[in-house]
C-alpha cells in the first residue's frame, strides 16, 4: 500500500466507539466518537448501523469515501469465527480495500508498545488478556465470564462484594464492612433495603458497578473481607498475564506487560501493588505498566503496521494521541 495509504482505525467497546482516520506518515485526518458496539445484545446489523453512523461522520470530514485499510479492534470478537463474521460485516460496508478485525484487547496492547511485543490484561467491566510476538503469533482467552473461566472485572467486583455483604448481615458470612458501605453509597440503610431496591427497580441494576469504587475505599480501609476480594483480582490478573506470556515463550524475556481498563487505570494501591508484587515472584522479567493512552490509537498503530507506516510515523500518531 506504500506511502499514501491511508487506515481507518476503529476501537468499538461495549459503551463507546472511537474512529480515527491517519495516513502512513501518522497524521490524522479525523476522528469521530460513537454509541458502543453490541452484537450479541442488539444484533449484528444494529450494531454495524450504529458503528456506519460513526465510520460516516470520520470520512466526510477527512473528505474520504473510502480507505486503503480498515483496522478494527471490536468487542464482543471472542472466537475467530466471531472476527471471521464481522469481517464480512466490514467488507460489505466497502469502507477500505483490506480489512483486519481483532478483539478491542488487542488495541490497549498495541497503544502501550513500540512493536507487535507484549501482553495486556483488561480490567473494566470485565477482564480479559491478549498477548503479541513479532512474528505473527497471538495468546488470548475466550473471556465470556465465569463460564470462561473468567473471574472478576468491575461487574464481578461489585457482584462479589455485595455477595460477601448480604452474607454478613443475616450471619451466613463473616462480619464486613461492605454491610454498611454498599448500601451507604445509595442513602440505604441496610444491605436487605439494597437488595430491595434493585430488584424492584428503584435502583437501576447498571448502577450496580458504581459499587466497585466503594469495595476498594473500605479495602483501604482495613477491613479484611474487601482486602480479600481486591487480592483475589490481583492474582486473577496476574494468572493470565502469566499463561499468555508462557504461551508466547516470553515469561523470560524483558516483556511489557501492560494494565488497562478502568479497574486498572485507577491505580488502587492494594490491587496495583500486589501484580506487581505477583508479577516479580511469577514473572520476574516482565515490566508492568499502567496505560491510560486511548485505545484507538493502538487500532491505528495495528493498522500501520499492516500499511507499512513511514519512518516516525508512530511518533507523530503518539503525540496526537497523547500516547
Amino acid at each position: 500500500m506504500g506511502l499514501t495509504a491511508r487506515v481507518l482505525a476503529i476501537d468499538a467497546g461495549n459503551s463507546k466507539t472511537d474512529v480515527a482516520i491517519v495516513t502512513a506518515d501518522g497524521e490524522v485526518l479525523a476522528t469521530a466518537r460513537g454509541g458502543g458496539f453490541r452484537p450479541p445484545a442488539v444484533g449484528l446489523e444494529t450494531a454495524m448501523g450504529v458503528l456506519a453512523d460513526t465510520v460516516s461522520r470520520a470520512l466526510t470530514t477527512a473528505g474520504l469515501t473510502s480507505v486503503d485499510h480498515v483496522s478494527a479492534c471490536l468487542a464482543n470478537a471472542d472466537f475467530p469465527v466471531e472476527e471471521e463474521q464481522l469481517t464480512t460485516a466490514l467488507r460489505a460496508r466497502a469502507w477500505g480495500a483490506t480489512v483486519a478485525v481483532r478483539n478491542d484487547t488487542f488495541a490497549i496492547l498495541r497503544s502501550g508498545v513500540t512493536e507487535p511485543r507484549g501482553v495486556a490484561v483488561v480490567c473494566g467491566a470485565g477482564i480479559n488478556c491478549v498477548g503479541m510476538h513479532p512474528d505473527g503469533r497471538t495468546a488470548r482467552f475466550p473471556a465470556l465470564g465465569r463460564v470462561s473461566g473468567d473471574w472478576g472485572g468491575g461487574w464481578g467486583l461489585s457482584e462479589e462484594a455485595m455477595w460477601h455483604a448480604s452474607r454478613a448481615e443475616d450471619g451466613r458470612g463473616p462480619a464486613t464492612a461492605l454491610a454498611d458501605t454498599l448500601p451507604a453509597h445509595f442513602g440505604l440503610p441496610s444491605m436487605y433495603a439494597l437488595m430491595e431496591a434493585l430488584h424492584l427497580g428503584h435502583v437501576a441494576q447498571p448502577r450496580r458497578h458504581e459499587l466497585t469504587p466503594v469495595l476498594f475505599t473500605t479495602a483501604a480501609d482495613g477491613d479484611p473481607v474487601a482486602r480479600a476480594i481486591v487480592e483475589r483480582q490481583a492474582e486473577e490478573v496476574v494468572s493470565m498475564a502469566v499463561v499468555a506470556l508462557t504461551r508466547l515463550r516470553l515469561l523470560d524475556e524483558p516483556t511489557p506487560v501492560l494494565l488497562g481498563g478502568g479497574v486498572l487505570a485507577a491505580r488502587h494501591p492494594q490491587l496495583n501493588d500486589k501484580i506487581t508484587d505477583l508479577l516479580t515472584a511469577l514473572a520476574p522479567k516482565a515490566l508492568p505498566q499502567v496505560i491510560e493512552a486511548s485505545p484507538v490509537l493502538g487500532a491505528a498503530l495495528l493498522g500501520l503496521d499492516e500499511v507499512g507506516a513511514r519512518e516516525g510515523a508512530q511518533a507523530r500518531l503518539r503525540a496526537h494521541f497523547g500516547g
